[in-house]
């Protein structure tokens, strides 16, 4: 059973499926990473605009 460098190991996943084994590897290394806020929320810059673009958008 050699490794075929598919690279699912090297990736930061929970879970992964390893080709050379034929099923799937919980990974003990696995270390979660902070999540991150990507929209849009009172208070950043441009949220009004960015809020009233998009009802306008709804509307018509």
């Amino acid at each position: 059973m050699d490794c075929i460098n598919c690279g699912n190991c090297k990736e930061n996943q929970p879970t992964y499926y390893c080709v050379a084994k034929g099923d799937f590897v919980i990974n003990s290394k696995y270390e979660p990473s902070e999540k991150l806020r990507s929209g849009w929320k009172k208070g950043m810059q441009n949220y009004e605009v960015h809020r009233r673009k998009t009802k306008k958008e709804v509307e018509v």
